[in-house]
Formats: structure tokens, C-alpha cells, sequence
């Protein structure tokens, strides 16, 4: 199936660009040195103004291997950007206002030099939804390939 070859050389191509953009963004956000992880996790504890946990955030994030996440979350806390707590016997993440300041920077750059740009490729937001639709389902069939691969 050539055309599965061509989609995963694109993504392959968009997950790079992608990472790149976001630890420049960051860095230009005030921020320098944060790895596209960690940009990944704040801006997930930052989602929706609520205190979220270790797994939430791994799920969320389609993370299996949970110590990485908690690397981040530990980076992120020596920066002062989160603030971790526990609830009960599980730790729970909330962003600082240093964090959201962070993050509404970000995305002000972000709107600056990316939607536009975006915007201009004359793709509507339906059709941008119904692709981010689509990688989601065959990211699916990525995991159950990968479940299969690792019980042989």
C-alpha cells in the first residue's frame, strides 16, 4: 500500500517541523530549553483550568511509558511553571500563573505566525478537522498493530 507509505512520510515530515516549532515558540514565548514533551505537558495541565493527574495527562497525550511524563512533570515543576499535589494516594498537576502566562504567550505567537499562514493554504477548518479525524482513527490501528507486533 503505497499511499500508507506517503502518510507516514508525512507525518514523519509534520512531526518534526512540528516539534521544532514548538521548542522555538517556547523559547520565543520566554521560555528557552523546554523540549517539545514538555511543551506537551504544560499545555496539557494548563487545558481547561483544572488540576489533572499523572494518567490523565498520559492519556491524553497517548503516552504509554509514564516516567518520561513524569520527567516532564518535574522539569516543569523545578521552572515553576506547575505545581503538583496529591489527592488522596494520586499526584495531581495545576499550572502556576507563571505557566499560564507561558501558555497564553505561546498561543498568541502562535496565532501571529501560524494560523495565518495556515489559513492561507485555503483549507477550511471542517476539512482540517475531518484530516485531524482521520490520523486519529489510523493512529488507532498504529496501536492495535503495535499490541500485535509486541505478542508475537
Amino acid at each position: 500500500m503505497p499511499a500508507l507509505s506517503e502518510v507516514e512520510f508525512a507525518v514523519t515530515m509534520m512531526v518534526n517541523a512540528y516539534h521544532r516549532w514548538m521548542v522555538r515558540c517556547m523559547a520565543a514565548a520566554g521560555s528557552p530549553g523546554m523540549s517539545p514533551l514538555d511543551t506537551l505537558v504544560l499545555h496539557t495541565v494548563n487545558h481547561r483550568d483544572r488540576p489533572k493527574s499523572l494518567a490523565d495527562i498520559c492519556l491524553v497525550l497517548n503516552i504509554e511509558d509514564t516516567h518520561v511524563v513524569t520527567y516532564a512533570l518535574k522539569k516543569l515543576e523545578k521552572s515553576g511553571l506547575i505545581v503538583t499535589g496529591k489527592r488522596g494516594k494520586e499526584k495531581m498537576v495545576e499550572i502556576t500563573t507563571a505557566g499560564e502566562a507561558i501558555c497564553l504567550e505561546y498561543r498568541r505567537l502562535r496565532e501571529a505566525l501560524l494560523v495565518g499562514p495556515v489559513k492561507a493554504l485555503g483549507m477550511d477548518e471542517q476539512e482540517l478537522s475531518r484530516l485531524a479525524a482521520t490520523l486519529r482513527s489510523v493512529s488507532g490501528h498504529y496501536d492495535q498493530a503495535a499490541r500485535a507486533a509486541a505478542a508475537m
